[in-house]
């Protein structure tokens, strides 16, 4: 390299890891981190994509941008309650302190004033029970589908799991139930058909193989029509006649009846209709974080925990400290969007219309995550020309519309009344002249 190679102005590693911005970066960020952002940046100005003098103000301004996750917090404004695609439920103000506070060293399997080991998620546990006192025991494990997996596997090995056609459900990704079961060995035993399943075809199906019935809530879809089906409490009379348990996945984490969805099944009412386990989500209706939950019998609950796959799919310290603290805390904002005061929602939309220029329509929320299905969320919604949406996903911050009909649509169910004042400024920026925009980016 030559005396009057610009190469041999690019600052040394040593010289920009000096600097005082990236000595405080390091507080947030790795030093591996650090140390790429430094050496993809010299890379450019080696290959002449970048000035010498732009390596350390490019360092500077990248350390600055980046943040230890690459998750961007996003304002929900769908009218979709329970989105999957933005982590299902938003935790409430007790769960994130809960989070906080389970961070550290806690004692998630220690009784302090013995000394001594104690049960795995007490209070989580405790909590649930206190919420649903239908059930005996509860169990918490990682997500729903392991609550399934665990179910299945514990009770029946590689026995039958009887099931109507009507329920061998797909929900999302391609996810199928009935593969998840037989991934377990178990067989599963259709029985009835898409539409219409009969008590009889329970009991036909019934032999020595049986394991378990098992009885799940078609959450993602709707039959209508030439139907039938059979209800919890017709299911456990059989059950208890031939010693098999009964197995119901409700999937959405309801615990009682919610008058607003009046079709949804409750955990509750199905332990009060004799099912011996209950499996449900806890980042659905319940309101909190990804979690699966069992609630039944105490001696089923006590089967499940004994099997080793238990311990596979057992629940982290953070997962049961933000459950516990959902259930015991204030209402959660997935509750608080279900039943959002009408009037007010109206007068929040009219709000951000006045303040942005656009129009207040009618605009039914749904609540997501497979839950009630079909149930509309009467609302309104601010429209805005389509070209906005895209805008308002990749601004800061990024607010999620629903573009429909030709229309972004921008409904506030879901929005917190704290961030109204956030969103009208970024749908203000959204809606701003090209140049605008630019000058605001740069500032």
């Amino acid at each position: 390299m030559g005396q009057d190679d610009p190469r041999r102005l690019i600052p040394r590693t040593d010289r920009i890891l000096a600097h005082p911005e990236v000595r405080r970066a390091r507080e947030r960020l790795g030093d591996d981190v650090i140390r790429s952002i430094v050496q993809d940046l010299q890379g450019q100005a080696r290959r002449g994509e970048l000035a010498p003098g732009d390596v350390e103000p490019g360092v500077l301004a990248a350390i600055s941008a980046r943040k230890a996750t690459s998750l961007t917090p996003v304002l929900n404004a769908t009218g979709v309650v329970v989105h999957t695609n933005l982590g299902r439920a938003p935790l409430s103000r007790s769960a994130r302190e809960a989070l906080l506070a389970a961070a550290g060293y806690v004692d998630v399997e220690l009784d302090l004033p013995s000394g001594t080991r104690s049960r795995r998620g007490a209070g989580a546990r405790g909590a649930l029970l206190r919420a649903c006192p239908a059930a005996e025991d509860a169990l918490i494990v990682n997500n729903g589908a392991a609550a399934l997996l665990l179910a299945t596997t514990a009770l029946t090995g590689t026995g039958d799991v009887i099931i109507s056609r009507g329920e061998l459900v797909e929900i999302g990704a391609g996810f199928r139930l009935p593969e998840l079961i037989e991934s377990t060995g178990a067989r599963l035993r259709e029985v009835g058909t898409t539409n219409r399943t009969h008590l009889q075809d329970y009991e036909s199906a019934i032999g020595e193989r049986t394991g378990c019935l098992l009885k799940v809530h078609p959450s993602n879809f709707l039959v209508s029509g030439f139907t039938s089906s059979v209800g919890v409490d017709q299911l456990h009379s059989l059950a208890v006649t031939h010693g098999v348990p009964l197995v119901v996945d409700l999937g959405s984490g309801l615990l009682a009846p919610d008058p607003a969805l009046p079709d949804e099944p409750d955990i509750a009412g199905a332990l009060t209709a004799g099912a011996d386990v209950v499996i449900a989500s806890g980042d659905k209706l319940l309101g909190g974080p990804q979690a699966g939950l069992l609630l039944g019998r105490a001696e089923v609950i006590a089967r499940l925990a004994r099997h080793p796959l238990a311990r596979a799919l057992r629940a982290d310290k953070l997962t049961l400290a933000a459950l516990e603290a959902t259930v015991s805390g204030e209402l959660p904002p997935v509750a608080a969007a279900l039943h959002v005061d009408p009037i007010r929602l109206r007068r929040r939309t009219e709000a951000l219309a006045d303040a942005v220029g656009g129009t207040v329509v009618e605009h039914d929320g749904r609540v997501g995550g497979g839950g009630a299905p079909g149930v509309p969320l009467p609302g309104w919604a601010v429209r805005l020309p389509e070209d906005a949406a895209p805008r308002l996903r990749t601004g800061d911050p990024a607010v999620l519309p629903r573009v429909h009909g030709g229309a972004c649509l921008v409904d506030l169910r879901c929005i917190p009344e704290d961030d109204d004042e956030t969103l009208t400024a970024a749908v203000r920026a959204a809606l701003a002249p090209a140049g605008e925009r630019l000058e605001s980016g740069s500032s």
